[in-house]
């Protein structure tokens, strides 16, 4: 029987990856789609893409698929006859990395969920397909120019710290089903307004501008293939770059640059910053924003209390672990900040 799972260690398969001189792209895709067995097509896409050595995170529920993934260039072919193989994916968009070293996933995982896209929202109660008008690049920069258009992130928080459009309202949200009632209550005065949504690479837009539009905004818009291909229309075309600072992304590269403006700071000690990481300390491994001088005074943690922890031999740690407090436990993602003085905030 043919494996259906990679169980080999992640610190092994890191390791491998890092000295790896092979030739990998990075890309993502969706697609809304009725499947009416997940598991049978997550385990045949499974055999079919870990044959093209395909490393990624992919998510299939009965609504459709949301992967992003890296192949092997040397298999870029054979990868795209699968693609073609699947009615539904034959002709779907692939959005390609802006920025990629080949290093962005260290596995393959392929999980069946009951939506592709958590949003808590009852699918059955709207329509779904009655989305919002796309947007190119171009037709993006002239709508988002107009006065009577309000343009609203749909991202979380900690994305849009790091990168966001000009003039964009960024909610202060850790979750896309936390954003839409918050969203809905910013949009409400602007009701005889464009409203323009985007997202990284363009599914929380396609399931948002249906739901806005059931809650009586008309005159919804969305970016087309979010920011990934606004990124790459703009530079092919010559237009405008209306995105400041760096595009987070859900992998191990954290994120890719679309502008050279650093518009966030280091979490632990204030300086221009826009660089992610997560907690060295792996009882902690909160996601924040750290410069080079205090990933090397902190050696890579969040704090003095998880430096200090991971000092310690590895039977202390284990005994320590589900008993001790650490920002990761305290705080979501991005949520931490430790004061200005230096000093930690668990201190």
């Amino acid at each position: 029987m043919k494996k259906l799972f990679n169980r080999v260690d992640r610190r092994v398969l890191k390791e491998q990856l890092l000295h790896s001189k092979e030739e990998r792209t990075t890309l993502s895709f969706y697609r809304y789609y009725k499947l009416p067995n997940p598991q049978f097509f997550r385990d045949h896409f499974y055999l079919l893409l870990d044959e093209c050595g395909v490393l990624g995170r992919i998510y299939v529920a009965t609504e459709g698929i949301n992967g992003q993934i890296s192949v092997p260039n040397s298999q870029w072919d054979q990868f795209q006859k699968v693609m073609s193989s699947i009615t539904f994916l034959a002709d779907n968009r692939q959005n390609i990395a802006i920025e990629d070293d080949g290093k962005s996933f260290i596995k393959l995982i392929i999980k069946v969920r009951p939506k592709i896209v958590a949003d808590g929202l009852d699918d059955s109660s709207f329509d779904v397909t009655n989305k919002g008008v796309h947007l190119d690049a171009k037709s993006f920069n002239e709508l988002t120019s107009q006065e009577d258009t309000v343009v609203i992130d749909m991202r979380n928080h900690y994305e849009s710290e790091v990168g966001h459009f000009e003039n964009a309202i960024t909610p202060d949200v850790e979750t896309f089903r936390e954003s839409l009632p918050i969203v809905e209550s910013i949009l409400e005065p602007h009701r005889d307004k464009n409203i323009v949504m985007y997202c990284t690479g363009g599914i929380r837009c396609e399931k948002a501008s249906a739901y806005f539009k059931h809650r009586g905004f008309e005159k919804v818009y969305q970016l087309e293939g979010g920011i990934i291909e606004y990124a790459r229309q703009a530079e092919k075309q010559g237009l405008e770059n209306k995105f400041i600072g760096k595009n987070f992304v859900f992998d191990e590269r954290m994120g890719e640059r679309i502008s050279e403006d650093v518009i966030s700071k280091c979490h632990q000690c204030g300086k221009p910053c826009d660089s992610h990481v997560n907690c060295a300390n792996d009882a902690c491994h909160i996601l924040f924003i750290q410069c080079r001088d205090c990933a090397s005074d902190y050696e890579g943690t969040c704090s003095s209390k998880c430096k200090d922890f991971n000092q310690l031999p590895d039977q202390e740690r284990k005994k320590l672990k589900g008993v001790t407090e650490f920002n990761g436990t305290k705080f979501g993602k991005g949520r931490y900040k430790a004061n200005r003085k230096g000093a930690d905030l668990e201190s």
